[in-house]
């Protein structure tokens, strides 16, 4: 038991000895058969007549060859075989590694823990803390419970510089407020670790190149142990050879551009806004590399700007690596940076098999890159891509049909902004690793029912902030899409959705022009999804179309027969994963929208409605299936009879609102399980009728949308393959809204195998790449 003063889950990982996993904290540990299943087949012997052999092996390779590269390189594939067999010798086979062996009570290592939880609350200011356990067995099953009393804290009382250099002292006082010791806080030992930590880069960032956090110590007194105060002297040693800290100031810049010697030239020499490029043949733009430079020549050293410089430099996409050195000989302090430029041109293919909504096709990717197009560092990117896939019918949910497409996308990437900035503006924007994309592309769908194409042209501005806020800006996006109906059949059906209210399909195979202006803001502080620490996640994107008809008018493309869209459209996506410990995390997630139409009609683009149900929504659902509200997806003349529903229909949507959570554990290996529960709905800003009667209410309203959001829960396996994560999940549905109020919790009609829309409930199946959030 800890106080609420004290991190329990830094107790938890202070225990010198911890029972065996379970699953879902069931009275069930997996592991502990995994790991006796691989040691009846664990034969150390037999392990150590193989590394020997193994290694007599490569000896005699060795012994057999005078060819220095031979040799170095059978040294190293022996040294790797062996360490492979060292590994198994130590830690058991692979099976073994997986799983773990039974915990047997050890009363040395509950001593053990009590001195870390004593420790620990000393480095947390209770110096004063005592620790006490009491075991319990009970059919050789060993309890032990720990009470920690942490007593009073020690707090800070008072805090001196002892600081003989005049300047260094100044500059702390100057940044005093961002310490990390305060008067009348609690003593904590990690504090002072951040404080020399602090006081190390920041006389670092104003030109105290040599100085090292050796020179910084701290004096405590706790003379008034019956107050509980503590006085902190901080120190600042001068170095043994100087009687005060140096100040850098640089001298001169160096850029070395280290790409091969063409035709054996000699190295050239320029001078730009005072660095100097050394270079064999100019070929990038001496202007664009310094916005990028951040090392001045006649300022004071500054460790951040040294970074900056590496990490913008890097973001360009035009260097294999960048250097930054600093040559304090000859009394002079000269900034180097060495780089080596990456291949001009790059290609890559894929080949693979994608599985969607339907079933699976082939694809093939061709993707083609040309660094440095016009010698300013531009990128000019080419993506080609063709597939086959096989679909449902639309109109008749028994066929399946091949869905064949193709598209083309071309990219140019500058790296700074595009606009009549000022050189000094575009300079300063430097630091925020500015883009500009101009992107075009078209799109091309076959299916025996109909035939769509999309020609779009967008130009990006990108941007972002201290390595962990990311922002966009498109100012124009622009598509033209063309549909035309082949099969007859399938034009009856759109009419026939028209008639139930679902006009959103329909629209969506009327030539038309969408123009818009999209914002995004990204967010991610802690490198969301590392598995040593919890994370979040922030995106939030605001766009608006039709704009550009606040400044023309649209009659021209309406004679031309093409639809126009006015609307705006809102979308939040938050998420969090919480670290219990280094085998099992719980994952939340929110995302909500919303849509608006300024048309007569009320319609937007198909593109730009909301959907739920999917891998990566609620997973009970197919994907694009749930809702929109308690509507009824209806397919037989009598659903309340027979219950049957059409799920073969996209349900587009004004509105979003879903949230989920999931907990996952590592199982053994490469394996991992979850359970999981999402909740959420999608629904209409106007009512949708069928001709006769509403079916259900697919409109969003304040007092009831809480009862229509859909419910489903589920399990499932990820396969964590390093350069990838395979997902399996299955969904079962647990409140399905387009059911009668009193037949909605569905979960008692479960059927793991079965037919869609039919009373009983499928579970359903997802397979994806990635976590869903």
């Amino acid at each position: 038991m800890a106080p609420k003063s004290i991190n329990s889950d830094d107790l938890n990982n202070l225990y010198a000895q911890e029972p065996n996993r379970k699953f879902l904290n069931l009275p069930i540990a997996p592991l502990v058969g995994i790991y006796y299943l691989g040691e009846r087949r664990y034969d150390t012997a037999k392990l150590n007549r193989k590394k020997k052999a193994v290694e007599l092996k490569f000896d005699n390779k060795i012994k057999a060859t005078n060819r220095v590269r031979k040799i170095a390189n059978l040294q190293f594939r022996k040294q790797k075989k062996t360490e492979k067999f060292n590994n198994r010798l130590e830690n058991g086979n692979t099976i073994m590694q997986w799983g773990e062996p039974v915990a047997v009570f050890d009363s040395l290592k509950v001593e053990e823990s009590k001195s870390k939880f004593n420790a620990y609350l000393f480095s947390q200011g209770y110096f004063t803390n005592t620790v006490s356990a009491r075991s319990i067995t009970i059919q050789k099953v060993v309890n032990v419970t720990y009470r920690v009393n942490p007593g009073e804290p020690y707090k800070i009382d008072s805090i001196h510089y002892q600081i003989s250099d005049s300047t260094v002292n100044a500059l702390l006082v100057k940044n005093n407020g961002a310490s990390y010791l305060k008067r009348g806080e609690r003593y904590i030992d990690d504090n002072f670790s951040k404080e020399r930590e602090r006081i190390d880069l920041l006389l670092k960032d104003n030109g105290y190149y040599d100085f090292s956090r050796q020179y910084i110590e701290f004096e405590i007194d706790t003379s008034y142990l019956s107050n509980r105060k503590v006085s902190v002297v901080l120190i600042i040693r001068d170095p043994a050879y100087r009687v005060h800290h140096k100040q850098f100031f640089v001298d001169s810049v160096n850029f070395n551009i280290n790409a091969p010697n063409p035709l054996n030239r000699k190295r050239q020499y320029s001078k730009y806004r005072n660095v100097n490029y050394t270079y064999w043949q100019k070929e990038y733009s001496f202007k664009i590399l310094g916005q990028r430079v951040f090392v001045n020549q006649n300022n004071t050293y500054s460790r951040n700007n040294t970074l900056n410089t590496q990490r913008q430099l890097a973001n360009l996409d035009a260097f294999k690596f960048v250097n930054i050195n600093y040559d304090t000989s000859g009394g002079l302090f000269i900034a180097n940076i060495f780089t080596s430029p990456l291949d001009r041109y790059e290609w890559s293919n894929e080949i693979g098999v994608n599985v969607t909504q339907g079933y699976p096709g082939p694809f093939y990717n061709l993707n083609f890159k040309k660094r440095n197009i016009f010698r300013g560092l531009e990128n000019f990117d080419l993506n080609a891509r063709i597939g086959i896939e096989g679909v449902a019918s639309t109109s008749n949910p028994i066929k399946v049909l091949a869905s064949q497409e193709a598209s083309i996308n071309a990219s140019l990437t500058f790296p700074q902004f595009i606009w009549p900035l000022s050189e000094k503006t575009q300079n300063k924007a430097a630091r925020f690793n500015p883009k500009t994309r101009i992107t075009t592309g078209f799109a091309y769908t076959d299916r025996p029912e109909y035939r769509r194409s999309a020609s779009n042209l967008s130009a990006t501005y990108n941007w972002q902030n201290k390595q962990n806020s990311y922002y966009s800006l498109s100012i124009a996006n622009l598509s033209i899409i063309n549909s035309k109906i082949i099969l007859p059949e399938f034009q009856e059906f759109l009419d026939l959705q028209d008639q139930l209210g679902n006009r959103s399909l329909s629209n969506s195979f009327k030539p038309s022009f969408v123009s818009s202006i999209l914002f995004s803001f990204t967010w991610n502080p802690d490198n969301y999804g590392n598995a040593e620490r919890s994370s979040n996640f922030l995106r939030t994107s605001v766009e608006t179309g039709g704009n550009i008809f606040n400044l023309i008018d649209p009659q021209p493309l309406v004679d031309q027969g093409l639809a126009y869209f006015k609307y705006v459209r809102l979308n939040v996506d938050m998420r969090r994963i919480t670290v219990l410990n280094k085998h099992l995390v719980v994952a939340k997630r929110f995302n909500g929208g919303m849509a608006y139409s300024f048309n007569k009609d009320k319609s937007l683009p198909y593109e730009k409605f909301f959907f739920a149900g999917g891998s990566n929504s609620i997973r009970a659902w197919r994907p694009r299936r749930l809702g929109p509200g308690s509507f009824k997806p209806v397919l037989s003349a009598d659903p309340d009879k027979d219950g049957l529903f059409n799920y073969q229909i996209e349900q587009p949507a004004e509105i979003l609102l879903e949230g989920s959570i999931e907990l996952r554990q590592k199982l053994f290996g490469f394996i991992s399980g979850a359970v999981f529960v999402d909740a959420g709905n999608v629904w209409t800003r106007v009512e949708r009728k069928t001709p006769d009667e509403i079916q259900g209410t697919s409109k969003f309203a304040f007092d009831r949308f809480y009862k229509e959001i859909g419910v489903g829960t589920g399990f499932g396996v990820r396969f964590d393959f390093s350069f990838l994560i395979l997902r399996l999940d299955a969904g079962i549905k647990v409140y399905d809204p387009a059911r009668d109020k009193v037949e909605r919790f569905v979960l008692d009609n479960l059927k793991f195998f079965g037919p869609f829309g039919t009373n009983r409930e499928p579970v359903i199946y997802n397979i994806g790449i990635g976590y869903p959030f």
